[in-house]
């Protein structure tokens, strides 16, 4: 039986009680979440792991993205930004590899990672069909379960499938008028298949055998937002709302057959419509955890990507988004390096916090209270202990002259905290 159908049958297992502790919940209540689609514990059966929960009223979580290219190619890199990634606390990661030996990075990811790991199989999919039939339209409907059920036997805990890309979408984005029609990598190459064959997407059209792969290895389905908007001008267009609308859908029938779900968003939005994004999903997908790749809230962020990102992560995260995807420094330009991949984390990580301090998530501000006890007591190394990053703080401190110890070189002699202090034991 899946988690879902355990659940569904009123059983609490240990795995439950383990989430659920971990995030100050009921296992009663996350028993009836992941029974009613609103949560999920994304862990395939090959693949034994500390759980995690992802969904209503748990820690925002972030997933990080790592994975070769064809141009860049290099296994043991992987493994290292893996490495920063598990350290920095990232709670999944996700392989986006388009070049190399995909398989094998993938299997090495599995047996290295203790979280959850993630994948898209349409771009081993498209990759195998390029080289082999050298055309990705020339891919069939079995080359892509094949290679779904290739990662879901291996351990794969969740895979992105845009399931929600069908030809009603495409018809809808041809009269559209985006700036940016489609940058989905998977979803390009599904439009593409789709235009050269007059076919609908196999992935919507026979999402009866996708359901049947991730229930045999009780895998998570993240149903993929392959009409994200690129651009801001794009955002909450008809043609994301028609692709949402499926995507409902879907996570009715997924839930029925005892399949749990992740649902996917955008992408590029104005920070004044994110909050809207995420109740839109909310009330469509009748509270299936959602899973938001930022939202970059400004398009002339290169460079500084992972902070646009942050801004309307923190923001969807507030509104009631459970999974944050993050975005490196080097978003749009090329490849993250190890440092990009450490300062994503730590950015997301810091959007995610920020999100469950506003939405109440029990003991969320916990750290934040003995971040300012430290302060208030001058205590550097205790504040060092409760940094993200505590290499970063502890070079910085470094630099301080030894006269300014006690304080930061910014107030020297005229610290807030000492002077009031002092002026307050004179009463």
């Amino acid at each position: 039986m899946t988690r879902m159908e355990v659940a569904k049958k009123g059983i609490i297992t240990d795995e439950v009680r383990r989430v659920a502790a971990a995030e100050g919940l009921s296992p009663e209540q996350l028993s009836e979440d992941i029974a009613s689609g609103v949560s999920t514990i994304p862990i395939n059966r090959n693949h034994p792991i500390t759980p995690i929960g992802i969904g209503r009223g748990m820690r925002t979580k972030i997933n990080a993205n790592i994975g070769t290219s064809k141009d860049r190619i290099s296994i043991d890199s992987e493994m290292e930004k893996l490495d920063v990634l598990v350290k920095y606390g990232a709670d999944a990661v996700m392989d986006l590899s388009t070049g190399g030996p995909i398989r094998e990075l993938r299997h090495m990811m599995l047996k290295r990672a203790p979280i959850a790991v993630g994948t898209v199989p349409i771009y081993e999919a498209a990759v195998r069909t390029a080289e082999q039939k050298g055309a990705i339209a020339k891919m069939t409907a079995d080359d892509l379960f094949g290679v779904i059920e290739e990662h879901a036997e291996s351990g794969v805990d969740f895979v992105t499938v845009h399931s929600g890309l069908t030809m009603k979408a495409v018809e809808r984005l041809r009269k559209e008028g985006r700036i940016l029609d489609i940058v989905s990598r998977g979803g390009s190459f599904l439009l593409e298949w789709m235009v050269y064959n007059e076919k609908d997407n196999p992935l919507f059209e026979q999402f009866d055998r996708l359901l049947e792969i991730a229930r045999k290895y009780d895998m998570t389905l993240s149903l993929g937002d392959g009409m994200r908007p690129g651009c801001l001008a794009d955002a909450t267009d008809r043609t994301q709302i028609e692709e949402l609308l499926t995507l409902g859908e879907l996570r009715d029938v997924a839930v029925e057959h005892n399949v749990q779900v992740i649902i996917e968003g955008p992408g590029h939005v104005p920070l004044n419509q994110v909050e809207m994004n995420v109740r839109i999903q909310k009330e469509i997908c009748k509270g299936a955890p959602f899973y938001v790749l930022g939202p970059l809230v400004t398009d002339i962020g290169m460079g500084y990507d992972h902070i646009t990102a942050a801004i309307g992560g923190a923001v969807a995260g507030a509104a009631g988004a459970d999974f944050l995807c993050y975005v490196t420094p080097s978003e749009h330009i090329r490849l993250p390096t190890l440092e990009d991949v450490k300062e994503g984390v730590i950015v997301s990580k810091l959007a995610a916090h920020a999100a469950d301090i506003a939405k109440g998530v029990k003991g969320a501000m916990d750290a934040d209270n003995k971040m300012a006890r430290y302060r208030k007591a001058l205590d550097w190394n205790g504040q060092i202990s409760m940094s993200l990053n505590p290499d970063k703080v502890k070079e910085w401190r470094a630099e301080v002259p030894p006269t300014e110890t006690e304080v930061c070189s910014m107030c020297g002699e005229f610290c807030a905290i000492r002077t009031v202090e002092r002026a307050l034991k004179k009463q």
